[in-house]
């Protein structure tokens, strides 16, 4: 549980949140409830808009509605996974099914949230997504080089590519990180196409010296 509404976390200050939702009210409130909580929101309402501001500006958070104008809120996912987009996401929707929810996450939503929401809920998300943000954006990975490339790493990522350069297996680092091997597995495939790694041993020449092999570019 997170702190009470109104209560500031740390370091939230000019933090950018992105608010996408067709309905007024929604965007109105959440862009209150988010400068009482001493983050910067920034609304679309509509998806077409809220793609052409990310492509000169990289928020900490989105927060984004499924049922958009010209354009559902799983097309915008799947053109930001696409585009590696590295900010977490978090989905709301006033009238989506378990299916829906679950290709959302698929696309690389963070989390879910069904309309109406609390005050608590929502922000209780917000804390969360920042801090993978953070967590994502920071400094080494566990020992490893600060090598180009890492902070497009998302925070569970990081932590399984620490457990690759550890030398652990698929199994091994499941267990560890408390995840199954085929999560693993794809985190990993995810990891060396972000960083443009040809295979396992490319991988680890990037990460553990200050290469200057650069990812494939992100889609504009």
């Amino acid at each position: 549980m997170g702190p009470p509404v109104g209560q500031l976390l740390p370091f939230t200050a000019d933090i950018p949140v992105f608010v996408v939702d067709d309905d007024l009210s929604v965007r109105e409130a959440l862009t209150l409830l988010l400068r009482i909580e001493g983050y910067t929101p920034q609304c679309f309402g509509d998806g077409a808009s809220f793609l052409e501001a990310v492509r000169n500006a990289s928020p900490a958070c989105v927060i984004l509605d499924l049922n958009l104008p010209g354009g559902s809120g799983l097309d915008i996912l799947r053109n930001l996974a696409d585009a590696r987009f590295a900010a977490p996401i978090l989905v709301i929707s006033g009238g989506a099914d378990v299916a829906t929810a679950v290709e959302a996450m698929k696309f690389g939503a963070l989390d879910f949230l069904e309309k109406p929401f609390s005050s608590e809920a929502i922000i209780d998300r917000v804390h969360a997504a920042v801090k993978v943000w953070r967590e994502s954006h920071g400094g080494e990975i566990d020992g490893l080089a600060n090598f180009f490339g890492r902070h497009l790493l998302t925070c569970r990522e990081r932590e399984v590519l620490a457990q690759i350069a550890k030398g652990a297996s698929n199994k091994e680092a499941g267990r560890r990180l408390g995840i199954s091997p085929r999560t693993v597995e794809v985190h990993r495939a995810r990891i060396m196409d972000k960083l443009g790694a040809r295979n396992a041993a490319d991988l680890m020449r990037i990460v553990l010296s200050n290469a200057t092999v650069r990812p494939k570019a992100s889609a504009s």
